[in-house]
């Protein structure tokens, strides 16, 4: 396939993850990848990997407001336009509430809510230009929950991507702009294993009907739907990609 022909893709959080299955799967399919983390390492090693020479490796901290005006500047000036954006850069500090403070709380909110808002705003002007454009941002079955496992500030967070996510699709909607999330459930990345017990990552394992975790490139393949031109009529909609572990009416 090439659902991907011609079309521009920022996806953040890209060094590793969800974020890079799913570079890898739009650059697979055609796409030019503006490949973002914050980490300069990792966003160099995806872009490498890439087929095609589709990777551009772009490092940016995107919970300053700045920097997300500055990176989409970036990309049209090196790449020319913007047709896809993927919010999936995100933290998960496990803390418990009783521990929590100002400081990691701001944190958590700014890199996984506050940069949403200001790239997609970004983004999603620059997509307007063209009339077409995609939006997909990665809440949580957490942002459902309420979280597990002292993941409290971070499923508030991930709530918000929620409501966020509603918004945006009225807002660019008059322009051809597709704007939805994907809440996905256990994944098997760094965020399921880094403080977390093993009794804890089992039980959200036994969670699922489907009694796995899921591999990052399953969840991708749900992101390229709703950011490729397949999807026509979805917006402002939250798949749960959660293996059924919670299946919400």
């Amino acid at each position: 396939m090439s659902r991907f022909e011609g079309k521009v893709a920022i996806v953040t959080g890209a060094g590793r993850g969800i974020g890079a299955a799913t570079a890898r799967l739009i650059a697979s399919e055609g796409g030019r990848v503006a490949v973002c983390d914050v980490d300069q390492t990792l966003a160099q090693q995806t872009a490498a990997e890439l087929a095609g020479n589709n990777g551009h490796p772009f490092v940016y901290d995107l919970s300053k407001p700045a920097n997300c005006d500055e990176l989409v500047a970036d990309v049209l000036g090196q790449l020319g336009r913007v047709d896809v954006l993927v919010n999936s850069a995100g933290v998960c500090p496990r803390v418990a509430i009783e521990d929590m403070t100002e400081a990691v709380f701001d944190s958590i909110m700014n890199i996984n809510l506050k940069s949403i808002f200001f790239l997609s705003r970004a983004a999603g002007n620059a997509m307007a230009t063209n009339g077409w454009g995609r939006i997909v941002n990665l809440s949580s079955v957490g942002g459902r929950t309420g979280g597990v496992y002292r993941a409290t500030v971070y499923a508030a967070s991930k709530a918000g991507v929620i409501s966020m996510t509603k918004a945006f699709a009225r807002h660019f909607a008059a322009h051809g702009i597709l704007v939805n999330s994907v809440a996905p459930g256990s994944v098997d990345t760094r965020m399921m294993h880094e403080g977390v017990t093993e009794e804890a990552r089992q039980a959200q394992i036994e969670a699922s009907p489907l009694n796995r975790l899921s591999a990052p490139e399953e969840q991708a393949e749900v992101v390229a739907f709703l950011a490729s031109e397949a999807n026509t009529y979805v917006t402002g909609a939250t798949v749960d990609a959660n293996g059924g572990a919670l299946m919400p009416d």
